[in-house]
């Protein structure tokens, strides 16, 4: 064999070497960087996915090392917790779909997974979602009949259910998107719709000035900043005696009326199975983007009668989880 082709066929193998086998030459453990909002928001899932990992075989600080970091809702903080993973040559980085774009702008040789993203192939983050392609893949949380799902949900609790407030983070991308999904299941349920833009903690309280008079329910679209400023917005909300919807529990466990959509514990196992792949030595481009399978319908009953609203027992028969 030719001393050319003998260099090129070992740098092949190194590259499709699992990563495990070449952190252990290197003398040390496989290392995951984590990038969250919040540690105490992000818990429980966490705990699902260090929980699925340990199933897989990979247990904290034994066989794999996970370095966790959190941008408090700050988005000019991912940039940086991003270019610190890249120094410090972790073997691949998990974060949020909001978070996932900084990362994939600082290496594209990193594997990158993230947990949740309303739609990355519009954000970028992969060329489709049965061929991510690169080095990032996830999970979605797509699915165009959850805006409709949720309003009809607020239908069924909400009497007199005519008028919606909508408050996203227009300066997010994807929270932009979904407004305008709840704009257009709103006109066709015949919902009339106030706009509230928000960018950063500033926007928050300005944007419930005169809201009561103007809605009957709001519509909160979750991300980074909202995530890190639930008990502001939830405190506002309750305030101006307004029935809320989000997207998952840990908003209802705050004080939210309800929320509806994919379980997020479930989708940090999946990525903690994404993540077991890539240590193994799968492309992350070969890994397709999934979708959500499991959905949450979870009510706090103690808003609600704070609200003077009352569940129906179908209702409470089709929650998951009804919070006393």
């Amino acid at each position: 064999m030719k001393r050319r082709e003998f260099i090129s066929l070992l740098g092949g193998a190194t590259a499709a070497w699992p990563l495990t086998a070449r952190a252990q030459q290197a003398g040390k453990l496989p290392t995951i960087g984590f990038l969250g909002t919040d540690a105490s928001f992000w818990r429980p899932w966490t705990a699902a996915f260090t929980h699925r990992l340990h199933e897989l075989g990979w247990t904290e600080g034994d066989s794999v090392t996970i370095e966790y970091r959190w941008d408090d809702g700050r988005a000019e903080r991912d940039a940086e917790v991003a270019a610190e993973f890249v120094r410090n040559k972790v073997d691949v980085i998990v974060a949020s779909g909001s978070a996932a774009p900084a990362a994939k702008r600082a290496t594209s040789v990193i594997p990158i997974v993230f947990a949740m993203d309303n739609d990355p192939v519009s954000s970028g983050l992969v060329a489709s979602l049965a061929r991510p392609g690169g080095n990032v893949t996830g999970l979605s949380l797509q699915s165009p009949e959850l805006a409709g799902k949720r309003l009809e949900l607020l239908r069924d609790i909400v009497p007199h259910f005519r008028r919606l407030a909508i408050m996203a983070n227009v300066g997010y991308p994807n929270a932009a998107l979904e407004m305008e999904d709840v704009q257009a299941a709103a006109r066709t349920l015949g919902v009339e719709v106030t706009r509230r833009e928000i960018r950063r903690v500033e926007d928050i309280a300005p944007a419930f000035e005169g809201l009561k008079a103007q809605a009957d329910a709001l519509y909160v679209v979750s991300e980074a900043l909202v995530g890190a400023n639930r008990a502001l917005v939830i405190k506002l909300a309750l305030s101006a005696q307004l029935p809320t919807m989000f997207n998952q529990r840990g908003f209802v466990e705050a004080g939210a009326l309800m929320s509806y959509g994919p379980s997020f514990p479930d989708q940090f196992r999946r990525a903690a199975e994404l993540v077991d792949k890539i240590l193994r030595g799968t492309k992350p481009g070969d890994l397709p983007v999934e979708q959500p399978i499991k959905f949450d319908l979870v009510i706090n009953s103690k808003t609600a009668k704070a609200l003077n609203l009352t569940i129906a027992p179908t209702l409470v028969a089709r929650a998951d989880e009804v919070i006393e």
